[in-house]
């Protein structure tokens, strides 16, 4: 590598990191990002933001995909126990080349324009985000649904981040109503189940299981329309995760809990780590300055908010059972054989 090429690397690599840091700032704190508000009103499905209207466009970024900036070097202590900026991801991505235009999907007036951004007020309880674009309008201009140009998606995203507030509540817009039209076939999957005694711990054997345990599950969706390039293998998260455990028998002996659920709204951002595991990074992961590019994330969901106490069922054989379902309804499961043992000693069946 030539030493102008290391500098354009070097230079492009800081600028997409801070790109990361202030729209994970954002996230956190701004006014636009409210999530305590009650729940939205039902309203008619909307086009795309982009052209064509009537056609669906690729989801490279899902509604609650972990979002993450660690201060800390791209090893092992780093992602298990580094600081950092860590979000749900309040919006769904939508692929575009650089320079497209984007334009409002419900008519309405512009109530907020930053560097990179702008919200448009829909005056019925709804307003919408656009990110990553050169604003071409300002504060108080009444803009109109597929014919005003909010501006152009800027280099190097190739993606507008797209967001939906009803009432001041995040709401996701992949929801059957809302961004039309929109359908998924491809169905999630769900990768090893893990056991750690600890966030940050080590896996335990499942073969000998006491006490209380973090459940955790890797768990991946993949994108409804194929992209080309470095995007089009990378994953983005389910919609939703449950969970149940069974007698190896079959018998159902704790009933389908909700680990995750992302369908129509997110969790505090101040519960990030309540929701993913340790271990989470997201797609192309910074670790400031090191920047993962081409890399996929590794995405591991908590089944339960604190750890499963094992004494709350007989000592025995059981199967943990996770299922990963998306936005429209597809779905697959994948069990872990373990051994509770919580009774004294350490011989038994």
């Amino acid at each position: 590598m030539s030493t102008r090429t290391a500098h354009i690397g070097r230079r492009a690599t800081r600028g997409i990191l801070a790109s990361l840091a202030a729209f994970l700032l954002a996230a956190t704190v701004s006014g636009l990002a409210l999530q305590t508000a009650g729940a939205g009103t039902t309203q008619a499905g909307y086009p795309w933001p982009v052209k064509p209207f009537n056609r669906p466009h690729p989801i490279r970024g899902s509604f609650g995909d972990p979002r993450t900036l660690f201060h800390a070097p791209p090893t092992e202590a780093g992602l298990m126990t580094g600081s950092g900026s860590f979000s749900f991801h309040w919006g769904v991505d939508i692929s575009a080349p650089n320079g497209t235009k984007v334009y409002p999907v419900v008519s309405g007036v512009v109530t907020h324009v930053g560097h990179d951004q702008v919200a448009v007020d829909s005056s019925d309880g709804r307003v919408f985000e656009y990110w990553h674009i050169r604003p071409q309008v300002g504060i108080g201009d009444r803009v109109d649904a597929g014919e005003t140009n909010l501006g152009r998606i800027l280099r190097p995203f190739e993606h507008v981040h797209f967001a939906e507030l009803q009432n001041g509540r995040l709401v996701n817009p992949l929801q059957v109503g809302h961004l039309t039209p929109y359908d998924d076939t491809t169905v999630p999957e769900v990768g090893p189940i893990r056991l750690r005694r600890a966030d940050t711990g080590r896996d335990l054997m499942p073969t000998f299981v006491r006490g209380r345990v973090l459940l955790i599950a890797e768990a991946y969706d993949s994108l409804q329309i194929p992209l080309r390039g470095i995007w089009h293998d990378l994953p983005v998260a389910p919609a939703l995760i449950t969970w149940e455990l069974k007698r190896w028998d079959g018998r159902v002996v704790v009933s389908q809990g909700v680990a995750t659920d992302f369908r129509q709204s997110l969790p505090s951002n101040r519960l990030f780590w309540s929701y993913y595991a340790r271990g989470t990074y997201q797609n192309m992961a910074g670790f400031y300055p090191h920047y993962n590019w081409g890399e996929p994330g590794c995405l591991l969901f908590k089944l339960t908010r604190t750890a499963f106490d094992t004494r709350s069922v007989k000592d025995g054989v059981y199967d943990l059972v996770v299922t990963a379902t998306d936005i429209r309804g597809n779905n697959s499961s994948k069990s872990l054989r373990l051994t509770i043992h919580n009774r004294s000693g350490w011989v038994g069946s």
